[in-house]
This record gives structure tokens, sequence and C-alpha cells, in this order.
């Protein structure tokens, strides 16, 4: 169980990677599955090689930058319907993974990784191991809550809720999609890069149907602990991400064949989806509504009003300025 909520943490980071397409920006991209398996073929090939393997988590977060950019300049230059971008790029990632590997499969047996320590001092599998995984996915979480309170992450927030309100006010809405993409792809690859060194390899197929992962992450955990701040829904996506994993780590315990894994990821995004419909969950809803009904998030935030999310001055008769979506 331990093992599993290591892997849950770990994973996090990919969550939270999602979270930033999914519910900040509204956009449904799948070159996750792509952009973490780079994550990690960056990673595994840089240790073989030789390099720093706390450099290869840089290097995995640009090469994941990149292919975030990729997917972004396709939708908002290329015109091309986001879904259908993301699918192209998750596509294209697969032959340049290849070619990064330059086989199916790199292991990193008998190499240093930055999980060596953790293992050298008997620490994986336990309480200790947990910890530390526990505070890399908080305080990225913490920086990712903080970055979505500055004008830039303001701006990349009014873009996922209203697109055409905020361009309003003379933001470049394509600018912070493709910015979105880029950051969330950027986490995604750190996360691959975590996990190959972790599992002791990089496989051409660790990222075949991660999108799953990632969403069952988000919803269930924003299902179960709410959104009433941007920094609740980050620490639910870190909780749900734990939950994930010890569910699948339950499912096999009872007896479940390993190949109905991808079955069981998909059942529980649909009952994380489902469940908070029901009457019970929206009645709570409401009493918390009633209880906060300014909304935790919005607490004093206000609409980007310099050159870093936006330009300043909104066109006359423009819509009132946007706040932190808090509710994400």
């Amino acid at each position: 169980m331990n093992t599993a909520i290591e892997l849950g943490l770990i994973y996090a980071i990919m969550a939270l990677g999602v979270y930033v397409t999914f519910r900040i920006l509204d956009f449904p991209d799948l070159t996750v599955d792509g952009s973490f398996t780079t994550g990690a073929a960056v990673a595994a090939i840089s240790i073989v090689n030789g390099v720093n393997p706390y450099l290869t988590f840089l290097l995995a977060f640009v090469a994941g930058f990149l292919a975030g950019v990729i997917t972004g300049l396709l939708h908002t230059k290329g015109r091309i319907n986001g879904l259908l971008a993301g699918i192209l790029t998750q596509i294209a990632l697969y032959s340049i993974n290849l070619r990064i590997m330059a086989k199916a499969n790199v292991p990193l047996l008998g190499e240093e990784t930055a999980i060596s320590p953790l293992k050298d001092a008997g620490l994986i599998g336990g309480w200790g191991s947990i910890g530390i995984f526990a505070a890399v996915a908080i305080l990225l979480a913490l920086i990712l809550a903080w970055f979505l309170h500055t004008d830039l992450g303001l701006a990349m927030q009014a873009t996922g809720d209203n697109e055409k309100m905020i361009r309003s006010y003379g933001v470049n809405t394509d600018n912070q999609k493709i910015l979105g993409l880029a950051l969330s792809n950027a986490l995604v690859g750190v996360s691959g890069a975590v996990v190959a060194q972790f599992q002791g390899f990089a496989d051409i197929g660790m990222g075949i149907g991660l999108i799953i992962a990632g969403l069952a992450s988000v919803i269930l955990g924003q299902a179960i602990f709410g959104t009433r701040s941007i920094l609740v829904a980050v620490l639910a996506v870190i909780a749900g991400s734990v939950l994930y994993r010890v569910a699948i780590q339950l499912a096999l315990t009872v007896g479940l064949d390993p190949n109905d894994m991808k079955l069981v990821s998909a059942v529980l995004v649909v009952i994380a989806l489902v469940v908070p419909q029901m009457p019970f969950f929206r009645r709570r809803k409401a009493l918390v509504n009633r209880a906060d009904p300014g909304g935790a998030a919005a607490a004093g935030a206000e609409a980007p009003t310099s050159p870093a999310g936006a330009t300043a001055g909104a066109p006359a008769g423009a819509p009132d300025a946007p706040t932190a979506g808090g509710t994400r």
C-alpha cells in the first residue's frame, strides 16, 4: 500500500499539469500521453549518458514545455481543433520518443538516479519516502497556486472562463493558451522523469492512457474535497491522485486481472463525475455555498492590469473585470 501512495504522490505532479488544462484553460489536451513518455525518455537517456540525475528534471521540464508549445501553436496559429491538436502532437511524440531512446525501453539498472539515495537509505516503501514525495508534490502545488494568483495566472484563468470577455481587456488569449499548455506538459514531463527513475526504466508505452489517470485524479479529488479556492483545488488534486492509486492497488489486491486496470480507471472517472450530481452532494454543496457566499477563492484578487498578464486599460463599456477562479 505504501508503494501505491508513493506512486500517487509522484503521479500527482502529472495530475497538476492536467488540472491546468482541464480546469483552468478548459482545454481537452491529449498531449499528456506523449509528453509524459518524453520526460521519462529524456531523463533515462540523459542518466545513461552521465548527466546529473537531478539536472534531468530540468531537461524533462523543458522537453514537456516544448511539447505543450507545439500543441498550443497548432491550435492557436494553425486553427486546428484543440482535441485534434493534442492527438497530432501525441502521435508525433511517439516517433520522437523512439528517436530519443533509440529503442523501446531504456533500463536504468546500475545507474545512479535521484531515487538512489532513498533506496540506499532503505526509505523506499516506507513513510520516509512518502514524506519526501508528499513535500515535493505540495511544494509544486503551492507554487502553482501562487502563479495562478499573479496577473499572468489570473489572465490564464479568465481565458478559460470567458475567452471573449478577457480578450476585450486586451489580453492575448492565444499566448495564454500556449503558456498554459506548455506549463501543463512541463509538469507532466517532470512527472515522467521521476517515474522513470523510481521504476528504474523508461518505456515507449508508459504514457498510454495516462490522461485517464490524470482526469481521475482531478475529478476524484475535487469531488471529495471541493474547490473552494485555488489552494484547496490543487491540494485536492494531490489527494485525488493518491486515492486513485490506492483504489487501483485495492482492485489488484482483491484479485482483479491487471489487464482490467484501464476499465477500473474508466469506472472511477464515471463514478467521480456522476456521484457529485446526486441530490445529497448537491444539498451539501448548497450548504457550503451559503456558509461561504463570497467564495474563499476570490479573496481580494483583481483582474490583470499589467503587461505581465494583459495590457492595461479595458475599452469603454467592457464587462466587469474577472477575479481569481477559485471554484475550479
